[in-house]
């Protein structure tokens, strides 16, 4: 997804910059590529085409992006330097050499990632942050959009010693289901945004790791690699043999210099069918089966000296769902991402009413309206959509306009 990004000053005004990021050698199309306008807290990322739309305050047309990607060398470049629109940027695949020593200050893989967890606070900023984030869910019947919901958020991050849990407020949101596609079940993804932040596994570990559930992993050393120019250990994990329950496949990226967590890439074991069967259906009508084909997660964080903070997740789910007495079955895909736009610490004591809260069991309401106002986001900026989904917003706009016309003709 491209994220365009805002500034918390409602007043500013923007300049808009778009293009492209490609592998230098292959020409490939590089996603979820992480851009920061230097010396601010504001962010984007690419969209699953490489393709990107950022937006910049007056105040920092004399600043820099920086342009980074896991496993590629870091690119800036002055803002000056940038055309407004149709960039094309090229990224290089980095070559990060540790040194046998640096691996083996460490036991094993799993003596490393129980510090990083241990000793999580060293490298957090234990104070309130205010955050603002934009958030998209896609529901797909086989490869054809039939619901997308899309939001402005307000975070409330509480600090992370805190027991007190984080607070979302919605601020903006359009969404649009063809409940006629969507005949076989009805697919709801419950959390919303929630469901995105509670990604962030050193804010909420027992999502994957407790001091527990650790021991039911093997950790392994794969090779290193490197994050805005920071090499970072990469920790490959499994369950163990025999284990019991559900558990995860994936890929924790360490912080070589502060030990800290930079990120993680992981998947629900799905190769129990009879132990995962109705796993992610927490309701179901009777008489019908689903069966989880994927659940795979990321989360990244974002280095500001040497304090981290949460900056993007998302979630992908595929599933089939048997319904008795039907000769097809239908398979959905259910997308959620979200991702920081901007950031403050909270120094002012924000908050966020109780009844302005989203509940962590919320589906956000239907409101198609926004669809049809390509003003419909005013001063906030978004993530731009991928070509599907722009197919999608098209589709709902004429047949709005189409809903429009019929009216009149019957008034007229």
């Amino acid at each position: 997804m491209v994220l365009v990004v805002f500034s918390l000053n409602a007043q500013a005004v923007f300049t808009e910059y778009s293009g492209k990021i490609i592998d230098g050698r292959s020409n490939k199309a590089l996603e979820a590529v992480s851009l920061n306008i230097n010396e601010t807290n504001i962010g984007t990322i690419t969209n699953s085409e490489g393709e990107f739309v950022i937006k910049v305050a007056s105040d920092y047309l004399d600043s820099k992006v920086t342009i980074s990607l896991l496993g590629y060398d870091t690119y800036s470049v002055p803002l000056s330097q940038l055309a407004k629109a149709d960039n094309v940027i090229k990224l290089y695949v980095a070559v990060t050499e540790l040194s046998a020593v640096s691996i083996s200050a460490f036991k094993n893989a799993e003596s490393l990632v129980q510090k990083v967890f241990r000793d999580k606070m060293q490298h957090l900023d234990d104070q309130s942050l205010f955050m603002t984030a934009f958030y998209r869910e896609t529901i797909k019947l086989r490869n054809r959009n039939v619901s997308l919901t899309e939001a402005v958020v307000n975070i409330l991050k509480q600090p992370n010693s805190s027991s007190l849990r984080d607070a979302i407020q919605l601020s903006k949101a359009r969404k649009s289901t063809d409940y006629k596609r969507l005949d076989t079940v009805s697919v709801k993804l419950q959390g919303g945004p929630f469901s995105a932040l509670y990604l962030d596994i050193i804010k909420y570990p027992e999502h994957i790791f407790t001091e527990e559930s650790i021991k039911i992993y093997n950790f392994s050393f794969d090779e290193p690699s490197v994050i805005n120019n920071r090499a970072v250990y990469v920790v490959n994990f499994i369950p163990k043999a025999n284990v019991v329950g559900v558990n995860y496949i994936g890929k924790l990226f360490i912080d070589v210099e502060l030990l800290a967590l930079a990120g993680a890439d992981y998947a629900l074991d799905l190769s129990d069918k009879k132990r995962t069967k109705n796993l992610l259906v927490k309701k179901k009508p009777k008489g019908i089966v689903v069966y989880p084909l994927e659940a795979s997660y990321k989360v990244a964080y974002k280095v500001n000296g040497k304090t981290w903070y949460y900056n993007y997740s998302n979630l992908n789910l595929k599933f089939k769902i048997n319904k008795k007495k039907q000769l097809f079955n239908k398979v959905y895909t259910l997308a959620s991402e979200m991702a920081v736009t901007d950031w403050e610490v909270n120094s002012a004591d924000k908050r966020i009413k109780i009844k302005d809260r989203l509940k962590p069991t919320m589906v956000i309401t239907d409101a198609i309206s926004g669809f049809s106002d390509p003003n419909f986001w005013g001063k906030y900026n978004l993530i731009e959509p991928d070509k599907s989904i722009e197919s999608a917003i098209a589709k709902i706009k004429k047949n709005i306009e189409k809903e429009k016309q019929d009216k009149k003709k019957k008034s007229s």
